[in-house]
């Protein structure tokens, strides 16, 4: 369905990028891999995901809180495979304190990467789409989009601001070939959450299983964590052809196994 196709990906060498990543590739497009890691199991990502699905896959180490690196990646991404036809701002990072003791840096790096980066992203790849007349802009945001935490303040601003400007680039696109969709996904158990389970089983002197429980008992009432390759559901965003969707915030929870909600902006 996507051969021919390049897929750039932000913060996909592990969780749900590297997921949305791997659902491209067995797709037929060519795939942009883009995070930090290791970087001789990064190189080993890259020969077996290629091979596995007879596709070209590339990588770039661009920092997401540096604009200029943003930039450049989208540049590298168009050099290699001489376009980039769906751009996936996954890439994201977590810090939580309450308002009063939330530092300042952190607040900053926060809406940089997961915020600002898909800005800087969408700015740089979408003049080349336009002129194809073709292109999908993925934004995984999160069910934080619609709902609040405490002790997240960066992420929650971050993530509403995320699906703000995926109704704007879906209004301004909306006559041309070029979608701008978002998921959000519930708890995922990726390395990011990983980190928050560990964090708060050590803050609360919890055992594993029961930081895991507290954690989704909040927001998540079936407590089980969704997969990485479940989650996204790139490929009616991406299809070629059907009816037009854009502006959607395609929210998920486990809940049921099935949408709580969605919302259109466009047909």
């Amino acid at each position: 369905m996507l051969n021919g196709k390049s897929a750039t990906v932000t913060g996909s060498t592990s969780g749900i990028g590297l997921g949305v990543a791997r659902a491209f590739a067995a797709r037929g497009a060519n795939v942009v891999l883009n995070g930090f890691g290791d970087a001789a199991e990064i190189a080993k990502l890259r020969k077996s995901l290629g091979p596995e699905h007879g596709v070209s896959v590339a990588y770039g180490a661009a920092d997401m809180s540096k604009a200029d690196e943003v930039v450049g990646m989208v540049e590298q991404a168009t050099h290699d495979f001489d376009r980039v036809d769906i751009l996936v701002n996954n890439a994201g990072v977590q810090y939580t304190a309450p308002v009063h003791e939330f530092p300042a840096e952190r607040w900053n790096a926060v809406i940089a990467i997961n915020l600002s980066a898909a800005f800087y992203a969408i700015r740089a790849a979408l003049q080349q789409m336009l002129a194809r007349n073709w292109g999908r802009i993925i934004n995984i945001a999160s069910t934080h989009d619609l709902i609040a935490s405490v002790h997240k303040a960066a992420y929650v601003a971050a993530k509403h601001g995320i699906v703000g400007m995926t109704k704007v680039v879906a209004l301004e696109t909306a006559t041309t070939g070029v979608t701008c969709n978002a998921i959000c996904p519930g708890w995922v158990l990726t390395p990011l959450v990983q980190k928050q389970i560990d964090d708060l089983g050590e803050r609360e002197k919890l055992a594993p299983q029961a930081a895991k429980t507290k954690l989704l008992g909040e927001k998540q009432p079936s407590l089980e964590f969704a997969r990485p390759s479940r989650s996204p559901r790139q490929r009616r965003s991406c299809a070629p052809r059907g009816r037009r969707r854009s502006g959607a915030s395609r929210c998920r929870s486990t809940a049921a196994g099935r949408h709580n909600r969605q919302s259109e902006l466009a047909p």
